[in-house]
C-alpha cells in the first residue's frame, strides 16, 4: 500500500510540475480554463485520481481555482502579488511613474535583445500575429482595442525571451501602468504625426527581432520607451493645463 501510494504521489507531483511549467511560461495565462478533467487526463496519459490531486496541489498554492459549473481557472496570483501594492503606491505617489518607465527601458530593451536571439519559429509566428493585429487597429478609431493589441505585442516579445521572470514582470508592469498607458495613447491618437511615430517604432522592433539583430532590437525597444516617457510627460502637462484653464473658468464664472 505504501509503495502504491508513493507511486501515485509521484505521478501527481509530475502532473503538478507539468501544469506549473505551463503557467510559468505563459502557455496557461490568468483566466484560462483548464481542459475538462477527462480530456486533460487523456492528454497527459494519466488517470483522473492523480490529476485531481495535482490540481489540488496547485489550488493550495493559489495558482488555480475550481468553480462549480465553470471548471478550473488559472489565477493571476503570480502577477497580482506584485501588481496590487504597486498600483496603490502609484496612485499615491505619481512620481513613481518615472521610475517604472526607467525600469521598463532596461527590461524591454533586454527583452527585445533576447527575443531576437532566442525566438523560435512558433514565437515569431505569434509575434507576427500580434504585430498584424496591432497594425490593423492603428487604422481604426478603436482606441481600446489598440491599447489591448499594444499590450499583447509587448507581451509576445517578453515571452519570446524564454525567461519566465521577464514574461511575468512585463505582464505585471503593463498592468500597473495600464491607466497611464491608456491616457498616453489617447493623447497620441489625437496627434497623427506622433501616432505614426509609434507605428514606426513598433515596426522597427518587429523587424529587428525577425532579423535576429539583438543590438538593433534593443535600441529600437529603448527608443520606443524613451518616446513613451517623453509623451507621458507632455500628456501630464496637457492635463495640468486643462485643469488650470477649468479652474480659471470657474473663478471667472
Amino acid at each position: 500500500m505504501t509503495r502504491f501510494r508513493s507511486a501515485a504521489q509521484h505521478i501527481a507531483d509530475t502532473i503538478a510540475t507539468n501544469l506549473e511549467t505551463r503557467i510559468l511560461e505563459g502557455s496557461l495565462k490568468p483566466g484560462d480554463r483548464l481542459p475538462p478533467e477527462r480530456e486533460l487526463a487523456a492528454e497527459l496519459g494519466v488517470s483522473r485520481p492523480p490529476l485531481r490531486e495535482a490540481i489540488q496541489k496547485l489550488a493550495l498554492k493559489g495558482l488555480v481555482v475550481t468553480r462549480h459549473g465553470v471548471g478550473t481557472i488559472v489565477t493571476d496570483r503570480l502577477e497580482a502579488t506584485f501588481v496590487d501594492p504597486w498600483e496603490d503606491m502609484l496612485q499615491g505617489h505619481p512620481t513613481l511613474q518615472a521610475d517604472i518607465l526607467e525600469f521598463r527601458h532596461m527590461l524591454e530593451g533586454q527583452a527585445a535583445r533576447l527575443a531576437a536571439q532566442r525566438a523560435t519559429d512558433a514565437d515569431l509566428q505569434r509575434l507576427d500575429a500580434a504585430y498584424a493585429a496591432l497594425t490593423d487597429t492603428y487604422e481604426s478609431d478603436e482606441l481600446i482595442a489598440n491599447i489591448d493589441r499594444d499590450v499583447e505585442f509587448h507581451q509576445a516579445i517578453a515571452e519570446a525571451t524564454h525567461n519566465v521572470l521577464i514574461g511575468h514582470l512585463t505582464a505585471s508592469l503593463l498592468r500597473v501602468i495600464h491607466g497611464h498607458v491608456s491616457g498616453n495613447l489617447e493623447y497620441l491618437h489625437a496627434r497623427p504625426a506622433q501616432w505614426r511615430q509609434i507605428m514606426a517604432q513598433h515596426r522597427a522592433i518587429w523587424e529587428a527581432i525577425h532579423a535576429r539583430d539583438g543590438d538593433a532590437a534593443a535600441r529600437a525597444a529603448r527608443a520606443h520607451i524613451d518616446f513613451v516617457r517623453e509623451s507621458m510627460v507632455e500628456t501630464a502637462r496637457a492635463a495640468d493645463r486643462r485643469e488650470s484653464a477649468m479652474r480659471r473658468l470657474g473663478v471667472e464664472a
